[in-house]
């Protein structure tokens, strides 16, 4: 009945990817996890009903996790705020016409917490994106006092963005619960595998002198079959990493 909140240092870090391998990593322990999503833009509409679909990182979870679409994924449990603008959800909202009730998620959280033991927040780019006019993301997992899980990579400026995410979440009280590497960007044009091999060493170093409670994770690199399918090996967690959230 605990809420770790996944936050990245930036948007397209793999929040996502890294939301959907700890659930599948906690579904393989026993745990009877559900993820959820603070909000999402870039939602298509059903052409049929003229409704927003559900929120495509929640079907990216489940297809990570191996399991279909749950009941509070079709009624929109796992993500009631939902916008087509690609965009910070302060502007999506505006553009919508619409007002978003952090009330609501929360509530939405809470009914999550009643039938799941761990449940898996995803929030929206980085910790500082405004959630409304006047709520950041980090006001609202402040208010709710959920422990951060952090992810990174190893691109140029990963370092100072890191730092800078890890100082934002102790000045306000918060729990670093892990740091997450992500290999997503490994053969990206802006990584240098030197550069991402320092930053690995160096962020561990930092995270066990600073934070010594914290887990540091590295997640298992995407790579593809000759079908161009995507093959995800499986994460494995650190010991006290599910004892730490129960």
């Amino acid at each position: 009945m605990s809420v770790l909140f996944i936050s990245g240092i930036d948007t397209d870090i793999g929040k996502t990817y890294a939301t959907g391998m700890i659930a599948k990593a906690l579904i393989q322990q026993g745990i009877n996890v559900i993820t959820q999503k603070l909000v999402q833009t870039g939602v298509s509409v059903n052409s049929a009903s003229g409704e927003m679909n559900i929120a495509d990182d929640i079907v990216t979870h489940r297809q990570l996790m191996g399991i279909p679409l749950q009941p509070c994924d079709i009624d929109s449990t796992t993500c009631p705020y939902r916008y087509e603008k690609p965009a910070s959800p302060h502007l999506a909202v505006k553009l919508a016409n619409a007002a978003l009730d952090p009330n609501v998620i929360t509530n939405a959280t809470k009914s999550l917490q009643t039938n799941y033991e761990v449940v898996l927040l995803e929030g929206v780019g980085g910790l500082l994106v405004p959630i409304t006019e006047q709520l950041l993301t980090l006001d609202y997992i402040t208010t709710q006092g959920y422990p951060v899980i952090l992810v990174t990579s190893g691109r140029l400026g990963s370092i100072n963005h890191t730092l800078l995410s890890l100082e934002a979440i102790k000045a306000r009280g918060l729990t670093v619960h892990s740091v997450i590497y992500n290999h997503i960007h490994d053969t990206a044009d802006n990584t240098d595998t030197e550069i991402a091999n320092s930053s690995i060493d160096y962020l561990k170093n930092y995270l066990a002198q600073n934070y010594p409670n914290a887990h540091w994770l590295q997640l298992p690199c995407q790579a593809k079959n000759k079908f161009e399918e995507e093959i995800n090996g499986d994460l494995i967690l650190p010991q006290h990493f599910i004892e730490a959230i129960i």
